[in-house]
Formats: structure tokens, C-alpha cells, sequence
């Protein structure tokens, strides 16, 4: 089946400059879970690989629009760097998540996993949300208020462990990131904000979703305003929180022999700080194995990545005017650094990794280009830079820095 999301950049902007025009609307209408989604924007992806940048759309946004008009639609828009800026100070969230999702497998009973496999199926009884288990998989694409419902009900009516929820969505939805797919789950099982879940209710549901309920009723009284309880979900401590991280960002005087390595987390290199390097190659790393036998991620999801990873080296090549490889190995290091000796660079330079996959692999590939000599230059875009610097508590003391600054923009 073909993504519901564009991927490419040319799709991308194909698919904004077409929502654009209805970002006034987009308030009212957003939360309705229509067939084809036609009323949101479905550049979760786009946004997520950096094949359309934040910043392109809130600029483009404030051309064609006020920004009371635009207000929702340029919140919705800056969540994703508020999670990732939260992230960033508190990586031990992720690292938690990720272990979790290894261990418990190993330590629940039987008859749990037995569950868990049948609801990941559509096979809970309760056929609205059976129906939206199955167009995740199908699709890779959920609207939002199902996947806040979905993760809902897998808490709160299954009792079944967040971690292995929030797995199934980054394994299946186009649009993963770990920083959005994670935090969001915490969030809806009480744990993001203290005291606060997220309770699936039928009447919501009747509201924005009517068509759910009509041809999915079965099973729908387990969801019945009230019946639902929030489930008191494990707290596994203090997940502290470090200064945010600093990289430059303004690339500096490079090596004589460079090479640009593009990953998921920015595959938009020719616009911003990075659009003026000269590198003698570019590499991007394509690790089924990773995808498969790691995240195990679904045949979808990884197909999507092999094309905005493909999307990201044929412009960058254009760009640049030089080789572009894709590196398929096992390990994402080994073919980094077979890579750099291939092309006797003397440099690597790419866009800071966020908190995730990537990230993950960082300690390894530094201290295995440091013992070949080579330099590793990480550079973060400015905006993202202030973005993550106000996200230091929650989305709205955060919003009102943000829109504070989106409008003296707007102004400059």
C-alpha cells in the first residue's frame, strides 16, 4: 500500500502548499477523524526527516496568515521540537523506554503477552479500537486524537504496559520520533505530567469519530464515560534532567577532506548551516539489520525510511555536485568508517543527532573516528537551538517563549 504521508521533499511541498490554504479552518476542524484525513495537514513525516523544515512552514504560515488566525495550527506544528527539546534534557527517559521494551517480554506472564499480541492485532473484542490497531499497520498513519484514544484504552481499559504500546506505534507509524511517540505515551498513562492521564470516553469518541462507531460498535460499553479508570502506571524514578546540550550552529573552517553523513533526524542539508559545505562525499546509513532485528520495525516503516533516505542523498548529491553513497551494513559504525577510509576523509560533518536510534550510536562512531584521526563536527540549526532551550517545564510555559519569538520574527 503507498504511505498516506508524503515522503520526499517534492511531495512534501506538493502536500503544504496545499494545506495551506486551510490553516484558517484548521482549528475547528482538526480534531474530526475523517476518512483520507483531508482536514490536517499529514506532514508528520515530512517534519519528522526534516524533508520539510519547522522553520519553512511557520515562515510561509505567517506570510498567508495572522498569527491569531494560525495560532493552533503553528502549536501543533512546534510540538515535536518542544518534546525533543524536553528529551534532550532528560535522554534517561529514552534510554528507560528502550530497556523496558527488551526486558519486558522477558518478565511478564504468559497470559499478558498472549493479550498484549491480541490487542497489537485488532483482536480486542472492542471493534473501534480493533479497527484502529489495523489501520496503523496497514496504513503507518493514525490521526491523533486515535492514536490518544488507542493508547488510552491500551492502558487504561487493557492494563497492559505503556512501554510495549508506545513500542507497536514507533514500530509501525511513518511518522515515529522517539521524542513525540515517547513522551506522548507518558503523558496519556500520568506520568509526564504528575496526576494528569488521558481517559478514553465514549462521548469523545461519538463527537469527533461517529463513523467508528457506527460500522465498529461491538464492544464499545467497555469505553462508557466512567467506566474507565486511570490505571496507576510504575514510576521508575527520577529521570533527572541535564543542561541541554550545545553544538555550533555555524559550520566553521572545515578539514581539506570532508564528508557530509546524512541521517534521519535532518535530511535537509542544503538549507541552513550546512548548505555551504564542500564535502568530497556523502554517505547515508540504510541498517535493515538495525530495523529489523533492533526496533523491529515493521516492512513499511523501514520502506519509508530507505525512501527519504534515498530522497535526502539525491538532493544532497545535487547540491553538493559529488558522490553520495548508501552505506547498507550491519552495523551503522563499521560502514561510517569504512566509508571515511574508502574516501580518505579527513572530517565528518553532520547535523547533531537527537536524543534516539542515532544519538545511541554516537559514543561508539566518536571514539572509533578518533582512533583513526578523524574529526567529528556536529552542528545544530539555530532555531532548534532556541526552540529546545525553552523547554525546560511544560508545552504552554514553553508556547508562550515560542510565540513570543515566532511573532518578533514574523516582525523582523
Amino acid at each position: 500500500m503507498h504511505p498516506i504521508a508524503p515522503l520526499t521533499r517534492r511531495e512534501a511541498l506538493v502536500s503544504w502548499r496545499a494545506f495551506l490554504p486551510l490553516v484558517p479552518s484548521y482549528t475547528s476542524a482538526r480534531n474530526r477523524v475523517l476518512a483520507g484525513h483531508g482536514n490536517v495537514s499529514l506532514l508528520g513525516a515530512s517534519i519528522r526527516f526534516r524533508t520539510l523544515l519547522e522553520d519553512e512552514v511557520i515562515a510561509e504560515t505567517l506570510v498567508h496568515h495572522s498569527f491569531q488566525v494560525a495560532e493552533k495550527w503553528l502549536q501543533e506544528v512546534c510540538w515535536r521540537r518542544y518534546w525533543k527539546g524536553w528529551l534532550e534534557m532528560h535522554p534517561q527517559v529514552w534510554i528507560q523506554w528502550r530497556q523496558r521494551v527488551r526486558s519486558l517480554p522477558q518478565r511478564l506472564p504468559a497470559e499478558t503477552l498472549t493479550r498484549v499480541e491480541a490487542v497489537m492485532a485488532g483482536e480486542s473484542g472492542v471493534a473501534c479500537m480493533d479497527m484502529i490497531a489495523r489501520e496503523l499497520i496497514e496504513t503507518g498513519y493514525l490521526h491523533n486524537h486515535a492514536r490518544m484514544w488507542w493508547a488510552s484504552f491500551w492502558i487504561h481499559v487493557e492494563k497492559l504496559p505503556w512501554e510495549l504500546g508506545a513500542d507497536f506505534f514507533f514500530r509501525h507509524l511513518l511518522d515515529a520520533d522517539p521524542a513525540s511517540n515517547t513522551l506522548s505515551w507518558r503523558w496519556v498513562a500520568g506520568l509526564q505530567t504528575r496526576g494528569k492521564s488521558y481517559v478514553v470516553r465514549l462521548s469523545n469518541i461519538e463527537k469527533y469519530a461517529p463513523d467508528y462507531l457506527s460500522n465498529y460498535a461491538a464492544g464499545s460499553e467497555r469505553l462508557t464515560d466512567g467506566a474507565v479508570v486511570a490505571s496507576v502506571v510504575e514510576d521508575l524514578g527520577d529521570v533527572g534532567k541535564r543542561l541541554l546540550p550545545q553544538y555550533p550552529t555555524a559550520l566553521g573552517r572545515t578539514c581539506n577532506r570532508t564528508g557530509l553523513w546524512l541521517h534521519p533526524d535532518d535530511l535537509l542539508p542544503e538549507i541552513g548551516p550546512l548548505a555551504a559545505l564542500a564535502p568530497n562525499s556523502i554517505a547515508a546509513c540504510l541498517s535493515d539489520h538495525v530495523y529489523s532485528e533492533i526496533y523491529k520495525l515493521s516492512s513499511q516503516r523501514k520502506a519509508s525510511l530507505h525512501a527519504v533516505l534515498g530522497d535526502g542523498l539525491a538532493r544532497a548529491m545535487a547540491h553538493y555536485a559529488c558522490p553520495s553513497v548508501a552505506l547498507a551494513a550491519d552495523d551503522p559504525v563499521v560502514g561510517l568508517c569504512s566509508w571515511v577510509r574508502e574516501y580518505e576523509l579527513d572530517e565528518v560533518v553532520a547535523f547533531a543527532p537527537m536524543v534516539g536510534p542515532i544519538h545511541d550510536m554516537l559514543p561508539r562512531l566518536r571514539a572509533s573516528l578518533e582512533s583513526m584521526g578523524i574529526r567529528l563536527t556536529l552542528i545544530r540549526r539555530a532555531s532548534d537551538a532556541t526552540a529546545f532551550s525553552f523547554a525546560t517545564a511544560g508545552f504552554f510555559p514553553f508556547w508562550e517563549k515560542m510565540s513570543r519569538h515566532l511573532k518578533q520574527l514574523s516582525l523582523s
